[in-house]
């Protein structure tokens, strides 16, 4: 490992423990600084609710970190949306989000037009999958974003277990984002959960980094981030155990494909001969081939959108 990393490991890696809640709320009101947190959903009505309820009991009611709880629905079919706003959430449609640009579908095109759905200074996104939810999650990768004034971007880092099985999880990382990091941006190879949905950041760098459309956007924000801001503007908060649904082999499959873009974008920003992927699913005639579009679209820097700039004149 690079003596950079191992630097990089003893002093911008931390446990949600290192900072007591009182003393973020200090920070907090020394700085002045807003919170917004935002759960990215799509057909999520078995967790959603319970993720927003503990949000706004430990974090909004009892204690005033967070300023702005806000689900972004990108399409569900069930009452994700009903459920979060019961749970005390504002909800937005993603259509309803800059509307003169169509939406396409994927994560990482929610995140970004959540830009424009919220005012905090600091920005915290959590996935709304989560079972067993803390809000440690928040209030750890928040922390450092309040009492560090060096630091721009905290993802969280957690043990992810797989049908009973510690350290399991997080397949799509350990066999495509670990090595395509380690041996293209060696200076990131200290992160426990690159692709980890549950990070928060200044809402300054934010606006300034593209957003991969997909499930491409979380290492494309990372190395994205290193190049503007530097490794040591980066940090990382162990918050224990993260417990989601598991996706299939071939969702995996599709998952890794669009990072793997994301990266080749970032290396060469050349062209891809063939952007889809065929897997292969057993039929009645023996197996049969299934394409799917890898993605490639990325929405430019939040700040150079002209709707973005009015509200930060307004």
């Amino acid at each position: 490992m690079l003596e950079e990393v191992e630097r990089w490991l003893s002093t911008r890696s931390w446990s949600a423990t290192d900072r007591p809640l009182h003393q973020i709320l200090a920070a907090k009101q020394r700085t002045g600084q807003t919170v917004s947190v935002v759960l990215p959903a799509l057909n999520e009505e078995e967790t959603v609710g319970d993720i927003a309820a503990v949000i706004r009991h430990d974090l909004m009611r009892q204690v005033p970190l967070v300023d702005e709880l806000v689900v972004v629905d990108s399409g569900s079919t069930d009452r994700t949306s009903e459920v979060a706003a019961a749970a005390g959430a504002t909800v937005v449609h993603r259509d309803g989000i800059l509307p003169r640009l169509p939406a396409v579908p994927g994560k990482g095109e929610v995140l970004w037009r959540s830009l424009l759905a919220t005012r905090g200074d600091i920005v915290c996104f959590v996935d709304a999958d989560l079972r067993d939810f803390s809000s440690d999650f928040v209030s750890g990768i928040v922390g450092p974003l309040l009492t560090d004034p060096d630091v721009d971007l905290v993802k969280a880092m957690y043990d992810r277990p797989l049908g009973g099985a510690p350290g399991q999880g997080g397949r799509v990382t350990e066999l495509m984002a670990r090595p395509l990091l380690n041996m293209h941006w060696p200076q990131l190879a200290g992160f426990v959960q690159p692709l980890g949905g549950e990070y928060a950041a200044r809402r300054s760098l934010l606006e300034q980094l593209p957003f991969p459309v997909g499930y491409g956007v979380e290492l494309g924000m990372l190395v994205d981030a290193l190049h503007l801001a530097g490794l040591d503007a980066l940090a990382q908060v162990d918050v224990g155990v993260r417990k989601h649904r598991h996706q299939d082999g071939q969702a995996l499959g599709r998952m890794a494909a669009a990072i793997y873009r994301t990266a080749q974008l970032r290396l060469a920003r050349g062209h891809l001969i063939r952007p889809s992927l065929t897997q292969f699913e057993r039929g009645g005639d023996g197996f049969e081939p299934r394409t799917y579009s890898v993605d490639t679209e990325e929405r430019p820097p939040m700040v150079e959108i002209a709707e973005y700039q009015e509200r930060k004149a307004a």
